[in-house]
């Protein structure tokens, strides 16, 4: 007999600062991997795996996720939101949603792309009894990423930060139970890892376990990995290059390698691009050539780091760094 699966809190209120400059334009959550928008992937993810619900929380540039969202139709899928006037980080954003989503729910980020076997998780939560359980994996990169410390029956000992210890890496999907966030007053900030998830180790040994299951991981934290990522999905597709946005104009005589467009994006002819993104409402003057450079319209304020070309702001796309 299959278990209806319970509901999701998908993360997306954050400020995305270490995709600037891209966040200026459109949420993390928004950013359209290989043509479609980060969120929609996650929810349609969600939907084909039994999830009947999500909820959404809110706070910057809400109107670039809700305008590719709605209501969910998009991807067959339920959606409500949660509005959070200041950011209340990952234990404060679920404590405020907990009248929308009932006793128990998934946590995903909202900025990270994985296949974790949802029902597979549900069972391994059901099992072991904890409060939350965390789907993990072998750390891809220990230096990069902090871990979760687990002991010999799958339960959270601790947490490490980047470079102090190997552990398993989290994959940004979870499923609790309301009872981990109800201590919380509503409209605290609270971290999970960190704060939440340390009180509730040290209280109980068993409040916090894992699942660990095969499982892909992309992360779209930098430009680079954005980039990485598209290019992956793309590749997932079927395709040899990302698909464009919406109303993207591409002159027959312009060249593109490795080069990410979002949505309105005019190339004119003689263009030469790679390993570029190129985001909503820029025109990329006739024989420009670009290399690593993430391409803004010129309408808003300098980017940090970003130099002026005619309308256009360029910002090198640096190598990807750490969390």
């Amino acid at each position: 007999m299959t278990v209806p699966l319970p509901p999701a809190l998908v993360l997306t209120a954050g400020l995305g600062t270490r995709l600037a400059p891209l966040t200026g334009v459109r949420a993390k959550p928004a950013v359209p991997v290989s043509g479609t928008p980060l969120i929609l992937r996650v929810l349609r993810w969600l939907a084909a795996q039994g999830v009947p619900a999500a909820v959404l929380n809110l706070h910057h540039r809400p109107e670039t996720i809700t305008r590719c969202v709605g209501h969910g139709a998009a991807s067959s899928l339920a959606v409500r939101y949660s509005w959070e006037p200041t950011i209340l980080g990952t234990a404060g954003g679920p404590r405020r949603a907990l009248p929308l989503l009932g006793e128990r729910f998934f946590v995903v980020n909202g900025d990270t792309l994985t296949d974790v076997d949802l029902p597979a998780l549900v069972r391994a939560h059901a099992a072991g009894g904890a409060q939350v359980t965390l789907a993990v994996a072998p750390n891809p990169a220990p230096a990069r990423y902090g871990g979760v410390l687990v002991d010999d029956r799958g339960r959270v000992r601790g947490f490490s930060r980047p470079g102090r210890h190997a552990g398993q890496h989290f994959l940004g999907v979870q499923i609790a139970e309301s009872a981990a966030f109800a201590g919380l007053r509503d409209g605290q900030p609270a971290a999970s890892i960190g704060g939440v998830y340390d009180a509730l180790v040290a209280g109980s040994p068993g409040a916090v376990g894992t699942y660990a299951g095969a499982a892909t991981f992309h992360d779209i934290g930098t430009p680079a990995d954005y980039l990485a990522a598209s290019l992956a999905l793309a590749r997932a597709d079927g395709l040899t290059a990302p698909a464009p946005g919406d109303r993207c104009a591409i002159d027959g005589e312009a060249r593109l390698v490795r080069t990410a467009l979002w949505d309105d994006v005019t190339i004119g002819t003689g263009c030469r691009l790679t390993e570029c993104i190129v985001a909503d409402g820029v025109r990329v003057p006739p024989g420009s050539t670009y290399e690593r450079q993430i391409i803004t319209a010129g309408g808003g304020p300098a980017p940090d780091g970003g130099r002026r070309a005619g309308d256009l702001w360029l910002s090198p796309l640096q190598t990807s760094m750490g969390r």
